[in-house]
């Protein structure tokens, strides 16, 4: 052994081998003579005979060491791995006696020697592997250089990347008795020319699409997120972007803003804690389904977008901008029921500086105030959240009819008398309340999701229709009082409602598969203002199985139907549907 160790070790083993020493009241003076004539001649072989004869192999043999004794784990290791302490022939320990120098020496040299023992015996096993070791000394040595590398090269300490792309391949066959344009009044020419020989014409070819996403996820903590998100698509002339009808979108169906191809940035926030129990965000482009305090359904299909929003699409709209928000979750033990509160304003239109076209919060900028509350368990939850929306925002997926937003560049007062029709801007107060189960083991029992969506728009006392009186500088605009709507007009709409159920499989036939079933009715109109009765009913189902083929590809076949889905813009009397079939392959890195 080295020198150095010898002096490191040295006061160690002086502190817990000092009670070792014989006492002159446990053995006899001719024993204690020949033990101090060891000493003094330095003989050290004769008293490792005598140290041999009272060796102990476990703790247990000394009667009086305790394990509540401060040095009992020391002790216990010096017997058990070096087998160097002694005790006396009455079978005890003494831990409280003092020892003389020799004694001290002597017995340290006998713990160093069985050291000396462990040390050649690794030696020995040394040369034995030699090329082992070698072998595993460049492995190490090479990943340190790959280590060494990747540090030099990456691009930040604090950012990670994540990915995925997704490829769809399907097509649409579309049905109905519909054969000519819906003549009636008031019928958007897009919406009139959507019946099934004119749909089969314009979309009914196969197609091959992709949404690529880039995520970078920065952390300045460990506990915050600055998320930025690049996303790229070629859905912008696909079917499954949305075409002819709103409710043929799916999930992963993105349309770049500049055309197919084109990078976009897709997300860019900050998201933080506040002390233990709340977190806060603010971002240039987030989304308010992405703040939510609970999550309110089990369900995850990612074909339909319809059926990610829970049942209530014109509360859980998915509205996307300036966003500042804040979460209170209850503080409670893992797997225990808790509460939770979040509220979030989105603002898609804040960096326009012209206040008649966006701006945060004003009437124009399109906003969106989310506000959730609920309670959630280990395998249920229920949520009720309200969403206060501006005009310019649609109701993200619903029929022809009932989807799209309430216009703001209707809303005029440059008339003679305009104080008494109101001159704020239209907007809608809408709600929704879920409520999902899961089983706690997979089988043939599903999960079971709920959901329920009401939305009830306000417009500023019809917009009145006005008439020119007059010429020249005194010519003024006085309403003429035909404000009443006519049966398809969008500003005929009072109130929309829409429901969804969703039932989810997991480990289907296989460990990680899964498979789904959805039906609901997306947003239909249920009250007009001119007081007619409604004809925007229609139903939309989809069946998927997902193969987890690799923990980071998957392959969804998937069906979906829609029964109406140019509702009220639909000729009476006839129908118009569609059948979608596709393959979405996804890859996660």
């Amino acid at each position: 052994m080295k020198p150095f160790q010898q002096v490191l070790l040295a006061p160690v083993a002086l502190g817990l081998l000092s009670p070792l020493a014989v006492s002159a009241g446990e053995i006899s003076p001719s024993q204690r003579a020949e033990i101090s004539t060891y000493m003094e001649q330095q003989n050290i072989d004769s008293f490792k005979a005598w140290e041999a004869q009272n060796q102990v192999t476990s703790i247990n043999q000394f009667s009086d060491v305790k394990p509540t004794d401060w040095a009992f784990q020391a002790l216990s290791n010096l017997i058990e791995r070096y087998g160097c302490v002694a005790g006396y022939p009455n079978g005890t320990y003494k831990g409280g006696q003092a020892m003389t120098r020799y004694e001290a020496a002597a017995l340290l040299n006998a713990c160093l020697d069985r050291i000396t023992e462990v040390t050649d015996e690794l030696k020995r096993l040394m040369e034995e592997f030699e090329k082992e070791l070698a072998v595993l000394r460049g492995r190490v040595d090479g990943l340190e250089a790959k280590v060494g590398e990747l540090e030099a090269t990456q691009f930040s300490t604090t950012t990670k990347l994540q990915g995925d792309a997704v490829f769809v391949i399907g097509s649409n066959s579309f049905g109905g008795n519909q054969g000519l344009p819906n003549p009636a009044v008031g019928v958007p020419a897009g919406a009139a020319n959507a019946f099934p020989a004119n749909n089969r014409r314009n979309w009914g070819a196969t197609v091959f699409n992709y949404d690529l996403r880039l995520n970078f996820l920065t952390s300045f903590t460990g506990k915050d997120l600055l998320y930025t998100r690049l996303r790229s698509g070629n859905f912008n002339n696909s079917p499954f972007g949305g075409q002819p009808y709103n409710l043929m979108a799916l999930d992963r169906a993105f349309s770049p803003a500049g055309g197919a191809d084109v990078v976009n940035i897709d997300r860019l926030y900050y998201r933080f804690p506040i002390g233990r129990d709340f977190t806060a965000l603010i971002g240039a482009k987030a989304r308010n389904t992405e703040f939510l305090a609970i999550t309110p359904w089990f369900y995850r299909s990612e074909i339909l977008d319809v059926f990610t929003l829970h049942g209530a699409p014109g509360t859980y709209n998915k509205a996307t901008g300036a966003t500042f928000g804040l979460m209170w979750k209850q503080n409670v033990k893992k797997g225990k029921p808790f509460f939770a509160i979040s509220t979030a304003y989105v603002a898609p239109n804040a960096d326009n500086g012209n206040p008649n076209q966006g701006g945060l919060l004003g009437e124009r900028s399109r906003g969106t105030w989310t506000t959730q509350a609920g309670v959630a368990g280990k395998n249920w939850r229920f949520a009720f959240a309200w969403s206060y929306v501006q005009c310019g925002q649609n109701f993200r997926r619903g029929t022809s009819f009932a989807q799209p937003a309430v216009g703001c560049t209707s809303i005029t007062n440059n008339f003679l008398g305009s104080e008494n029709f109101g001159t704020n801007a239209s907007y809608s107060n809408n709600f929704a309340t879920t409520f999902a189960w899961q089983p706690t083991k997979s089988g043939w029992i599903p999960s079971i999701n709920l959901g329920w969506g009401y939305n009830a728009m306000t417009q500023p006392e019809l917009n009145p229709q006005t008439a020119l009186i007059g010429r020249g500088a005194t010519a003024v605009r006085v309403p003429t009082f035909n404000t009443v709507p006519t049966f398809n007009q969008s500003a005929n709409r009072g109130a929309s409602q829409s429901w969804s159920v969703g039932l989810q499989w997991n480990d289907v036939f296989m460990k990680g598969n899964q498979a789904g079933m959805a039906v609901g009715q997306p947003v239909f109109a249920t009250s007009l203002r001119n007081g007619e009765t409604p004809q925007d009913g229609n139903f939309a189902w989809e069946w998927w199985y997902k193969f987890q083929v690799t923990d980071n590809i998957s392959v969804t076949p998937a069906l979906f139907y829609l029964s109406r889905p140019n509702g009220q813009f639909t000729t009476i009397g006839q129908s118009s549907s569609v059948l979608g079939g596709l393959i979405q392959t996804q890859f996660k890195f």
